[in-house]
């Protein structure tokens, strides 16, 4: 239990969820993974989900992701976690998040400067981090990201100037208020043109949280970000 809840029990309903919207959509349920965004939730909260068969979870912000990442590396028992970087990265804190143990794909690359920031540092190590480019698909003031048009450029300078990042596809949050469909459409749309153009695969289609994630995947999403129906109200 995490505070009162049943986070293994909440983690079953979930994926019941997506093999159902899966179903719905004609897409097999293994075609989409539950990132399970454990920001604001202690280690404890992690640790139960991971005895529950979760391995992947997603952090906001540098400063608690490596400090969570170091206080499992310190118990020993928990060798197998995955992180992701679903929050907005500054170039200041680059350094910091690579050096998190376990760090698996950042979801916010969204401009040059922060391109060249994570390329500068990996340069020389012979090491390729995943990347997302994220989009700003709302006119929302408050989200961040690349704009839809610029999407092509910062893929294009990506794969030209920064060799030890690999970009796996794109990620997106839907409006705060009213159908999120169209704007997942919109991105869908945006990324099947990105790997037309690019001629790379671009596997991960990253949309879709906790009240939203039905109609993410009915709009191809293969990653959804689930944080309040997997652990509860934010810590």
């Amino acid at each position: 239990m995490n505070g009162g809840v049943d986070v293994a029990r909440n983690l079953a309903a979930i994926h019941d969820r997506i093999a159902a919207a899966c179903t719905r959509a004609g897409r097999p349920p293994t075609a989409v993974d539950l990132l399970a965004v454990s920001k604001t939730h202690p280690l404890a909260a992690v640790r139960i989900a991971h005895a529950a068969g979760q391995r992947h979870f997603g952090e906001n912000r540098v400063q608690e992701l490596a400090a969570k990442a170091a206080e499992a590396r310190a118990a020993g028992d928990l060798p197998d976690l995955r992180w992701h970087l679903i929050g907005s990265l500054q170039t200041n804190k680059v350094r910091d998040l690579l050096a998190v143990p376990g760090l698996e794909l950042v979801h916010s690359l969204d401009r040059v400067r922060l391109a060249d920031e994570l390329q500068k540092e990996l340069h020389g190590t012979g090491r390729r981090l995943p990347v997302l480019l994220q989009i700003h698909a709302t006119d929302e003031p408050t989200k961040h990201g690349c704009p839809p048009a610029d999407a092509a450029a910062l893929l294009d300078h990506v794969l030209v100037r920064c060799p030890n990042l690999s970009v796996q596809g794109v990620m997106a949050m839907g409006p705060q208020q009213g159908d999120p469909a169209p704007t997942f459409a919109r991105v869908q749309s945006l990324a099947a043109e990105l790997r037309r153009r690019s001629g790379q695969p671009l596997p991960i289609l990253s949309l879709g949280m906790s009240d939203d994630m039905e109609l993410a995947v009915a709009a191809g999403s293969t990653l959804v970000r689930i944080g309040s129906a997997v652990f509860g109200a934010r810590g």
